[in-house]
């Protein structure tokens, strides 16, 4: 009887991946609107993924003769995986301690589960609505003779405050740890400090829409050198969520191209989003007729999905005066790994192909707005993707810690095809 109540790994994690599947899935489906609407496969392998795209018509048309024959334009995308993950760490005494109760061993993982998954959901949801540098932000860059602070401040516990002149909100939480590329003119010289942790964010709501407004961001392990030059001044350096620089999965901020390339095709003609720059115009419905109807008649297809910031989404709140609640299933009805099936509820705005759901989104930025087409956005995950537990368990012991830990996530990539979609930028916030 006492061996059936020993703690044993590979039971234990047949358990954790019979319980959490599901849990995992839903969160999957539900972390944000467009990951639960986008396409996902599970089949990726393969050493990269190549897809082919019509630029142009086949064939030879003409009246009066026979006309002579051609081929078509075909661009060759390319796709390869990212690797993303999250870690978790679960306290072996918690586990001990419910040994004897299915129940009570689910009760003590359940919430290291959940947010573990949360948390990589999160991440990939900052890389979608990101440009695959994985950068979160860059530190502001003053002189002496500028009204904002020249140097820099150390809070009460020694952690550097760095003001972020391209700030968002949801690209900073405390408890992250960052990678931070310092200036080549900083006194330190260009440095990359590895692993530093974020201990506070601070909004300055005082001065939201002030000239002086001045978010910051506290950083523990840093110095001061390492972002001010010779003479005190505060000099830029660049915030990447750590071991991330340049190997974030493609964000919609391809959008903004209208020139190089992604996912090595150059941008051009048939390969381009339709891109308004309001130039610091309120949204108006003048205004979104007038960019869907460009995605239509480019591609051939209006959006489904209109995705913005919460202070546009405000503002579209104020504008529309017929408010409807609109319902957008997961992947039209369809039912998800786990059988779950998850839908969204936002305001409606009529196109000429019939209603779309607007539905705000934290890592929109203020001045911004998606149409998209989640048709034509498709995330590609290599086999396997969710918890490791290739070694026949979830869990691998810590070194030098009494504590196992299990990770979450695989090899993906997304592919935003950019004649489907349009960005809308420069709005007034």
């Amino acid at each position: 009887m006492a061996s059936e109540r020993m703690f044993n790994l590979t039971s234990a994690s047949a358990l954790f991946k019979i319980k959490y599947e599901k849990l995992s899935e839903n969160v999957y489906n539900s972390a944000n609107v467009l990951l639960g609407r986008v396409k996902k496969t599970y089949n990726f392998t393969g050493k990269e993924l190549a897809i082919s795209i019509p630029q142009s018509f086949s064939g030879g048309v003409g009246s009066g003769t026979l006309p002579k024959a051609n081929t078509a334009i075909y661009g060759d995308a390319r796709i390869t995986a990212k690797k993303m993950y999250a870690v978790v760490e679960i306290d072996r005494e918690s586990i001990k301690a419910a040994l004897s109760d299915e129940g009570a061993f689910v009760r003590a993982t359940k919430e290291v589960v959940q947010k573990g998954v949360e948390s990589f959901m999160r991440n990939l949801s900052r890389a979608l609505f990101n440009d695959g540098t994985g950068k979160l932000g860059t530190s502001l860059e003053v002189a002496s003779s500028d009204a904002k602070a020249a140097t820099l401040a150390a809070d009460s516990d020694g952690n550097i405050v760095i003001p972020i002149q391209d700030f968002k909100e949801a690209n900073f939480e405390e408890r992250d740890l960052v990678d931070i590329v310092t200036s080549a003119s900083a006194a330190s010289g260009a440095v990359t400090l590895s692993q530093k942790e974020i201990v506070a964010v601070d909004l300055d709501e005082a001065n939201v829409g002030d000239p002086a407004h001045n978010p910051t961001v506290s950083i523990k392990g840093v110095s001061t050198t390492n972002f001010e030059d010779g003479s005190g001044n505060l000099k830029s350096a660049e915030i990447f969520m750590q071991g991330s620089k340049d190997k974030d999965p493609q964000g919609l901020k391809l959008l903004d191209k209208s020139s190089g390339s992604s996912y090595g095709i150059t941008h051009g003609r048939r390969w381009k989003s339709v891109q308004k720059a309001a130039g610091g115009s309120a949204i108006s419905t003048d205004m979104l007729n007038e960019v869907m109807l460009k995605v239509k008649k480019s591609s051939g297809k209006s959006p489904n999905l209109i995705v913005c910031s919460f202070k546009q989404y405000e503002k579209i709140l104020n504008l529309l005066e017929d408010q409807k609640r609109y319902t957008v299933q997961t992947r039209s009805g369809l039912k998800s790994k786990s059988g779950a099936d998850i839908s969204f509820s936002g305001v409606e705005f009529m196109s000429v192909d019939g209603p779309v759901g607007i539905f705000p989104e934290r890592f929109v930025e203020d001045d911004r707005i998606y149409l998209l087409n989640d048709n034509q956005i498709h995330i590609h995950h290599r086999p396997d993707f969710g918890w490791f537990d290739d070694d026949g368990t979830v869990f691998l012991r810590k070194a030098d810690s009494d504590a196992y830990e299990a990770r979450y996530g695989g090899y993906l990539e997304c592919y935003i095809n950019p004649c489907f979609h349009a960005v809308i930028s420069g709005l007034s916030v």
